[in-house]
């Protein structure tokens, strides 16, 4: 009689419990969000955060705050919301970089991208352009090959930083063509363009949303996309694999992520509303038709088996090109 009067105060303590979770979901927000951007202002991520934050906001009927915390290749600002309360009010709006690089680059880092944070949803996928200043003698890439392959360690080129999409593109293409090119790390995309425009670089491998004012205005060249497809906001820049370059491909993402152990609940509704304003049209021009990017919006599951295969994919690449941090 005991183990069964027992055994039902249990039952009577989950079902209570699961009712103030659900009581407490339902609740979600009444409160600002923060949105911990781990990287300065004005980057992709941190463009696409504010896009998708404004109209989640909006939606929601919370402010959204997004909150730029850079350093240490994205890896502090995803420290923090790693090790925030799991309460759905401390969100990380990140790139590749800190969950899929970050692991295999380094020996050590202060949070598991697996175990730590929850995947809400990824936003989009994007790709890097190959630019160089409008008065460049570099007429193209096979000029540029040409031009490294007769001066092996001169052409340099420039990176948001050590381990990015734009350095990892930039090692590939150094591998795929045989050449020795010099890479230059820098602490945010602005930086790079500005020496790439002073003539203190060859050529660098940017984000398109960030060099699309530039190329715009004239003052850069594209030669090349670094996906396997072209890019919306850019159709006449063809491809790297359209160039010859069998397989090259550089194309990562931005995504939503929470705390582990955040409730399921909230993550569900995060999903819900993370997806909804992607829909919007606001975002799809700002976003994709402006910006170059592809929105997805995918499940939790979905983006998880997706920071899986990109973990695989970038360890052999970083492994291969003999990238090492500094």
């Amino acid at each position: 009689m005991i183990s069964s009067q027992l055994k039902q105060r249990a039952l009577m303590l989950v079902a209570a419990m699961a009712l103030a979770t659900l009581a407490q979901a339902q609740g979600y927000p009444n409160k600002p969000i923060r949105l911990v951007v781990p990287y300065p202002a004005g980057g992709n991520a941190d463009i696409t955060a504010r896009v998708v934050a404004k109209k989640m906001s909006e939606n929601m009927g919370v402010p959204i705050l997004v909150d730029n915390k850079g350093g240490a290749n994205g890896g502090i600002g995803t420290d923090i919301v790693a090790k925030a309360p799991a309460d759905g009010y401390t969100l990380l709006a990140v790139a590749s970089g800190p969950l899929v690089i970050n692991p295999v680059l380094y020996t050590k880092i202060p949070y598991d991208p697996i175990k730590d944070l929850l995947p809400i949803s990824q936003i989009l996928t994007f790709q890097y352009v190959l630019v160089v200043p409008v008065n460049s003698p570099i007429a193209s890439i096979s000029a540029l090959v040409a031009q490294a392959k007769a001066q092996p360690g001169k052409l340099s080129y420039g990176s948001t930083g050590i381990g990015g999409g734009g350095h990892l593109a930039g090692e590939l293409l150094s591998l795929m063509s045989g050449t020795q090119l010099i890479h230059v790390p820098y602490k945010g995309s602005a930086p790079a363009l500005a020496d790439l425009l002073g003539g203190h670089l060859a050529f660098t491998y940017d984000t398109i949303i960030t060099s699309t004012p530039q190329i715009e205005g004239k003052q850069l060249r594209p030669f090349a996309v670094s996906g396997p497809t072209r890019a919306k906001s850019l159709p006449q820049v063809p491809t790297m694999q359209e160039l010859g370059y069998k397989g090259f491909d550089i194309t990562q993402f931005v995504g939503l992520l929470a705390p582990a152990k955040t409730d399921p609940a909230i993550i569900a509704r995060l999903h819900q509303e993370a997806v909804k304003a992607i829909k919007s049209p606001e975002v799809i021009q700002r976003l994709e038709v402006e910006g170059g990017n592809h929105l997805v919006g995918n499940s939790p599951a979905e983006f998880a088996g997706h920071i899986q295969r990109d973990l695989a994919l970038y360890g052999k690449l970083i492994k291969d090109a003999n990238i090492k941090p500094q």
